[in-house]
């Protein structure tokens, strides 16, 4: 006679999704087996002390979000800390505020007022207004006009994309945001914040009690483990789950090289952005300034992106007309699966933390209604 599976779920990844999901299910009284290939938890929230630095291994994560409940909820496992986005631009080693405000009007073209910076992005943007954009270049002109386009957006995005900014959809640019004040605080989310302690915390506090192993290949092992469970719930790829048989989805992806730095402050800001087309990488991260950190030395890491591959993690979804066609044919194929997709890669979508927290949570309480 079968034995009955050991577990209730056997959920596959151990980034955010999968961690929320597995402790609210654990909270229903459900036993979850989480499994991950890396050799850690935590996905790409993942941090890795080095030098006493809480180093964000897989690129900057900064919470923020406008849901009290989603940080209520994350501050239940780590109290957050009071860390604000600000990032700086450098193009041919002259410094500009983000976002787009008063300070990057200032120090592109000396204006001191709002009317005076308006006055300039009108005169910039008038001989763009009558075009329809086509590409991503056209839309960004008639946005923001020559010089923020040239100096702050046209480099990095064509770094970011490994295209020309004229081969790139004018989709991409729905909007640039132009603040008319002195503020530089990336976001204008009402909470914002970094855990105390680093983002394992976060995942400690998610997976608590919870059996976790790590190193384990879900399609090396699959007969094995879809034995365990009475459910799947899958956060990795959607097409490599259905064999890519509609064919591979497209995605960028980054190369990170971390150094150890012998002296306290490298460059006063947590993210500096490397406009210039010259320059390989996109940004330079130091992750001390995080968590105010006063350690002795630091360390700092430059980001390359360029596109993904079976050796390079995918990490921002192309989601142009052929891939989302591509797409929808494996959402297709998901709804006549007993199985639970869910997060970026499942969902083929560019999600921020507190929206991955948010998806899982709704699909939980969804799910746990239901059978309740």
């Amino acid at each position: 006679m079968k034995s009955s599976p050991k577990y209730d779920f056997l959920i596959v990844g151990a980034g955010l999704y999968g961690a929320v999901f597995a402790h609210e299910a654990t909270k229903h009284g459900k036993n979850c087996l989480v499994i991950d290939k890396r050799n850690h938890l935590g996905g790409n929230t993942y941090c890795e002390d080095i030098e006493g630095i809480n180093v964000h291994k897989y690129g900057a994560h900064i919470f923020h979000t406008n849901d009290k409940t989603i940080w209520d909820y994350v501050n239940s496992f780590v109290p957050f800390n009071r860390y604000t986005n600000s990032p700086l631009a450098n193009f041919e080693g002259k410094l500009y505020n983000l976002p787009f405000n008063m300070n990057t009007f200032y120090q592109l073209w000396g204006t001191k007022t709002p009317d005076e910076a308006m006055a300039v992005l009108d005169e910039q943007t008038s001989k763009y207004r009558n075009i329809t954009p086509t590409n991503l270049e056209e839309q960004a002109l008639s946005l923001v006009g020559d010089d923020i386009y040239k100096k702050l957006i046209k480099g990095y995005t064509e770094k970011q994309w490994g295209r020309k900014a004229t081969e790139l959809p004018a989709f991409i640019i729905k909007r640039l945001p132009l603040r008319f004040t002195y503020d530089n605080n990336y976001f204008n989310d009402t909470y914002q914040g970094i855990p105390i302690g680093g983002y394992n915390k976060l995942t400690e506090g998610l997976l608590k009690g919870i059996e976790c192993r790590t190193n384990i290949d879900f399609f090396k092992e699959k007969a094995a483990l879809t034995g365990l469970a009475k459910q799947i719930v899958f956060t990795g790829k959607i097409d490599e789950y259905f064999d890519y048989c509609h064919g591979k989805l497209e995605y960028r992806s980054l190369d990170f090289k971390h150094e150890i730095l012998a002296q306290s402050n490298y460059q006063g800001n947590a993210v500096v952005n490397y406009t210039e087309a010259k320059i390989p990488f996109t940004r330079i991260i130091e992750h001390k300034h995080f968590e105010f950190g006063r350690q002795k030395s630091t360390v700092i890491t430059k980001e390359y992106p360029l596109e993904a591959s079976p050796e390079k993690e995918p990490y921002y979804p192309i989601n142009d007309t052929k891939n989302n066609e591509i797409f929808k044919a494996y959402q297709e194929m998901a709804k006549n699966e007993p199985t639970i997709f869910g997060g970026r890669l499942a969902e083929y979508k560019y999600y921020d933390m507190h929206q991955v927290i948010g998806a899982a949570l709704s699909d939980t309480r969804k799910l746990f209604n239901e059978k309740s």
